[in-house]
């Protein structure tokens, strides 16, 4: 039904409002009358589908003799009697006395066959009369225990009992769902059988469970394995509570826990005061809402409500109830909370800490499966009906390289805590490489030219604090320079003038300049090579199976089978012997160490290679493109003297060096001296394709002839491709000597 037609439809149905004066002004009230009546409508219509036939019957608005203290209005079909205190004036109470019996009056008129069902009738005139906002002002009340207030009173015509109503109907943020269905069956002549109970009003949370499990890497932000409905928004139950610790920027209290409130039965052998940490191991509820009645609990998580956010959290909450879980009314999905905890893990690993005795003391403990925790930082969560009962159950696991969220409809954690651990591991033995690894990026740019942008939620962290960073392209170094930046559900793009369309780099970025770099005295170095030599002040952080692939896909993109993964073991091999080429630090992303160009598409090849044994090696292992392909180039004779030295002869090239005799004078004795020089430095410095085999000297220039690229030695990359053999005898023959 379009907009116009329902207005139609509304104005035609509104009834004749009749006064006798002792409410007044009565003119106004009339028109307060009508104007609330015509919104009231217009809900209905909207809910139901459509606006009963027949017109409503006359309504007498009158002052109320025998109101009860606790009420400031009543009425029955037809009538509406009301509190005025002060007369001509109506003010906000009697106004909302008024919004409240004419929505008793509209389904009356609009839903007769629902006249005796009580608790109907007042959860729609509450859901309507604006009146939720205030209940939800009052002190924390349990799901359950409304549920029992409700029971005690069936006729809800007592504060305690609409208070428990009012729990109930903010359970659901939007209009509630359950009055939505009812409406309809209104609307469309339904008898009306049943009753509406608490567990039906508040059932909505049992409508957005679901099974789903979710892995991520905490290094690359990839998804590792998933499942069920991982991207649907669901209640949280007490998954947040590290959040709200986070966003806190001042000390947690240390509170006295107080055995009569429901909230604070959270465990056996309750402290006599409980810190924060223990709070969260124990997920104590009390302890959250009494700290929130301190005044000194952070708002809608701090500054990680932008975070939440981000990932999907369906709206800010409005108190600790909300934020907590206690209430049904916020959602997440799996997808979104594991994210959050990956950032958490980066912002806050003493918060992690925390969490991993979660298995020992906490709500994981003294179970079967305790002990195969280890390691693994969890939080649970239950989300529960109005009796209790657990609609939905969450565990969170992070430990050194994934993060895990597993959601159970109809379960408890503890009923399912033996299914994590055996995640983690089947995880790890499908995925190889999960652990980081670290290199040194962009070290032959700029720092200042380098830029980044994240397509999904991207975030800087100062002191463990997020900051978000703009979607679009800007520098990355005044972002870097603050903390760790992280990209949440997609690689981070860099991009920079060589390379404007950018660079995929799914990991997280940090900053951290390298020492001073002094090259060794007589070896002569480019200023190239010195800023390979030197290092990178952006340090990048991935999965070691993502590094190794980046660098084979930089070294050789078309390469495959035996040749691919016999490189990529070498390649993972020398990530774990980065300081035989930066002491105490990464490897680079240049060829000084191995080439590197940003996370690429994993190929079978380098899956294989990572799930291989450690290489029996200790030390760095060489690798080269090679070939047999023959090469000629010339170079002025004065650049070549520069590095040897004038006067050079009978140069020849063996072992990995370069041999040749220099004439020296001392002491007025002339005579040719032997000298040798490694000869990457000479094949660096003259940018040559390979080490040569041979070298002509003429009067202005010098012609090297020899075959293949790169230095020669260890892996031949080029006769690897060609030469069929398994990579195992590949990797025999290039270091087997060693």
């Amino acid at each position: 039904m379009g907009w116009a037609a329902v207005t139609a439809v509304v104005l035609a149905a509104t009834p004749v409002f009749v006064t006798r004066g002792d409410v007044t002004p009565e003119a106004a009230l009339r028109s307060e009358a009508e104007a609330t009546w015509r919104s009231l409508e217009a809900r209905y219509v909207a809910e139901a589908g459509g606006a009963p036939a027949r017109a409503p019957a006359t309504v007498l608005l009158k002052r109320g003799e025998t109101l009860l203290p606790s009420r400031n209005g009543q009425g029955r079909p037809g009538v509406v009697e009301l509190r005025q205190d002060s007369a001509g004036v109506l003010d906000a109470r009697l106004r909302v006395a008024l919004r409240h019996e004419l929505a008793h009056q509209l389904l009356w008129w609009a839903c007769p066959a629902s006249a005796e069902d009580r608790l109907f009738h007042e959860a729609f005139a509450l859901a309507v009369s604006g009146e939720l906002a205030e209940w939800r002002e009052a002190p924390y009340q349990s799901l359950a225990s409304a549920s029992v207030e409700l029971a005690r009173s069936p006729d809800v015509d007592t504060p305690r009992a609409r208070r428990a109503l009012a729990r109930v109907l903010n359970e659901d943020a939007g209009f509630p769902r359950a009055l939505t269905r009812r409406l309809r069956q209104c609307q469309e002549g339904t008898r009306w059988t049943v009753p509406l109970s608490v567990g039906e009003l508040a059932g909505h949370a049992e409508r957005s469970a679901a099974q789903a499990t979710v892995v991520l890497s905490r290094h690359s932000g990839e998804v590792l394995f998933s499942e069920g409905a991982f991207r649907t928004a669901m209640p949280y139950g007490s998954t947040l509570k590290p959040f709200v610790v986070a966003g806190s920027t001042v000390a947690p209290p240390v509170l006295s826990p107080r055995a009569e409130v429901a909230e604070w039965g959270c465990g056996e052998r309750m402290p006599e005061r409980m810190d924060v940490r223990t709070a969260l191991l124990r997920s104590c509820n009390g302890y959250f809402l009494d700290w929130e009645g301190k005044g000194s609990a952070p708002r809608a998580f701090g500054a990680w409500g932008a975070v939440l956010s981000a990932v999907g959290l369906s709206s800010e909450p409005l108190d600790m109830a909300d934020a907590i879980g206690l209430r049904a009314t916020l959602r997440l999905s799996p997808w979104g909370l594991a994210q959050a905890y990956r950032l958490l893990a980066e912002a806050r690993p003493d918060l992690l800490t925390w969490l991993a005795d979660t298995a020992a003391r906490g709500t994981l403990s003294e179970l079967p499966a305790s002990k195969d925790y280890a390691g693994v930082a969890t939080k649970t969560g239950t989300v529960r009906d109005a009796e209790s009962r657990p609609v939905l159950g969450w565990i969170v696991a992070v430990d050194a390289d994934l993060v895990a969220v597993v959601a159970r409809p109809g379960k408890m954690p503890r009923a399912f805590a033996d299914e994590v651990p055996r995640l983690l591991a089947r995880v790890r033995s499908q995925h190889a490489g999960l652990e980081a690894a670290r290199v040194q990026v962009l070290g032959l740019l700029s720092s200042d030219v380098v830029e980044a942008r994240c397509p999904g939620a991207g975030f800087v962290l100062e002191d463990g604090t997020p900051r978000v960073v703009p979607g679009d392209f800007a520098k990355l170094e005044p972002w870097v320079k603050k903390g760790g930046a992280v990209c949440l559900g997609s690689p981070w793009r860099v991009r920079f003038p060589e390379v404007p369309a950018g660079r995929d780099y799914a990991g997280v970025l940090t900053w951290s300049p390298p020492p001073p770099y002094a090259p060794p005295a007589g070896v002569p170095t480019s200023p190239t090579a010195l800023k390979a030599r030197r290092g990178s002040a952006y340090v990048f952080r991935t999965t070691r199976l993502q590094y190794a692939a980046g660098v084979v896909t930089a070294e050789d993109a078309a390469l495959k089978g035996e040749a691919r993964v016999a490189l990529a073991r070498v390649v993972a091999h020398n990530e774990r012997h980065a300081d035989s080429r930066h002491p105490g630090r990464p490897l680079c992303d240049t060829t000084h160490c191995q080439s590197f160009q940003g996370t690429v598409r994993i190929a079978p090849e380098d899956a294989r290679a990572l799930r291989a044994p450690a290489l029996r090696w200790r030390e760095w292992l060489t690798f080269s493109k090679g070939g047999q392909a023959p090469w000629t180039q010339t170079r002025p004779r004065a650049q070549v003297e520069s590095l040897l030295g004038r006067g050079v002869t009978a140069v020849r090239f063996a072992e990995g060096r370069v041999h040749y005799l220099r004439t020296r004078s001392e002491g007025g004795a002339v005579f040719d001296a032997p000298e040798s020089l490694p000869c990457e430095v000479l094949r660096s410095t003259l940018k040559l394709p390979a080490c040569p085999r041979s070298a002509a000297f003429e009067d202005a220039r010098v012609t090297f002839q020899g075959q293949g690229q790169g230095h020669g030695e260890g892996l031949d990359v080029e006769a690897a491709k060609v030469s069929g053999a398994p990579q195992e005898q590949l990797l025999e023959a290039a270091y087997g000597g060693r």
